[in-house]
């Protein structure tokens, strides 16, 4: 019969310390599935461009209340881009729609009276584009969607 005295067992075998570090590796990539950080994240740009597309079509029809029902100008039945900056007069293609010269330039019709500055794309990288889009219809119902929503997503607005 073997006795080991308290001298000889002080530590921690390398199997054991691998099987820990294995588990806690094992734990932790679950968790990084479960939350999944680049799905969140594109979650959060779609809530904000859902508030951004919001935010246009109540600015154009307060706009258009105001103003007899006239839209802003440049809003007709042509899918254009919103100029988010009086200095831009043209923008990039977005997606499969190009919109190099289709512009909606109506920043200095609305700012500052009905919005402190047009909103821009989370991800936007055109300096003075909004990258939303805007079309009206017939009876002025306007359209405004974000063509660079994420997962899949639909986000456009009719008012």
């Amino acid at each position: 019969m073997n006795v080991y005295s308290d001298s000889q067992r002080k530590g921690f075998t390398l199997l054991e310390i691998l099987l820990v570090i294995a588990a806690i590796g094992i734990l932790a990539a679950i968790v990084l599935v479960a939350i999944n950080p680049n799905r969140q994240l594109a979650q959060a740009r779609n809530a904000q461009r859902r508030s951004d597309v919001n935010t246009i079509v109540n600015f154009v029809y307060q706009y258009s209340i105001d103003n007899s029902g006239t839209l802003p100008t440049g809003v007709d039945n042509t899918l254009k881009n919103i100029i988010s900056s009086a200095s831009t007069t043209s923008c990039t293609i977005i997606g499969s729609v190009a919109l190099a010269t289709n512009v909606a330039d109506f920043v200095t019709q609305v700012v500052p009276t009905y919005v402190a500055s047009i909103p821009r794309d989370p991800s936007v990288t055109s300096a003075g584009c909004s990258d939303y889009l805007i079309q009206s219809s017939t009876g002025n119902r306007i359209t405004v969607s974000s063509p660079r929503a994420e997962l899949s997503a639909t986000i456009s607005v009719t008012k």
